[in-house]
């Protein structure tokens, strides 16, 4: 078995020449699509789709780090903020309308424990998997292998090490379960403030 394969397996390998290829690959297409204004929508994603080729209506702002962009799904209408950095090396898969702070990260690379066991060189990859409409703010680490489920909000500055389920606000390092989002929220702005009702008049036209 290759070392390509064993990591795509999520087995120890070993960083070969032909990874290495993969990874400078990718960083020539993050380097041209960084040079594109990102508020020229139609040059970014098309830019993007070649990193990324999995995503669709994209807006990202640079900088923005990937190892590889070919092991990340992303669903529709994806926004992340400046400074976002995703290290690939196993899948990262992120539904639609999710939306990311600046400064968030996504490891699903890792070394093993033990010294002697690390400085052989040999690594791996963890799955991270988001849900659909997911928020997580800016300053946020998620860890290797974990998956966080729909409509999930991230408070900044988190360090997210265990899965999270759908319909939860999360906070914290490590980050725990603060409460349930609920038909309550539905309004509120910030806080306990509600949106104004013109506003709200918009948003319910979209329905």
């Amino acid at each position: 078995m290759t070392n390509k394969e064993r990591r795509d397996k999520g087995l120890a390998y070993i960083a070969e020449p032909a990874i290495w290829q993969e990874l400078a690959d990718c960083r020539k297409k993050l380097k041209k699509a960084s040079k594109i204004n990102p508020w020229k929508y139609d040059k970014m994603e098309k830019a993007m789709k070649k990193v990324i080729p999995d995503s669709e209506n994209l807006v990202i702002v640079f900088p923005f780090y990937c190892e590889y962009g070919t092991h990340i799904r992303l669903g529709k209408n994806f926004f992340a903020n400046y400074n976002c950095t995703m290290i690939d090396v196993a899948q990262i898969t992120i539904g639609e309308n999710c939306m990311f702070g600046p400064n968030v990260s996504l490891y699903t690379a890792g070394h093993p424990i033990h010294p002697a066991t690390r400085n052989s060189t040999y690594e791996y990859g963890k799955p991270i998997t988001i849900g659909d409409n997911c928020w997580i703010g800016g300053s946020t680490t998620i860890v290797p292998g974990v998956t966080i489920g729909n409509n999930v909000v991230v408070g900044a500055g988190s360090i997210v090490t265990r899965d999270l389920p759908d319909n939860v606000v999360a906070v914290g390092n490590p980050c725990r379960i603060l409460r349930q989002i609920t038909e309550d929220d539905c309004r509120l702005l910030f806080k306990k403030e509600e949106i104004d009702a013109e506003a709200w008049a918009e948003i319910m036209k979209k329905g």
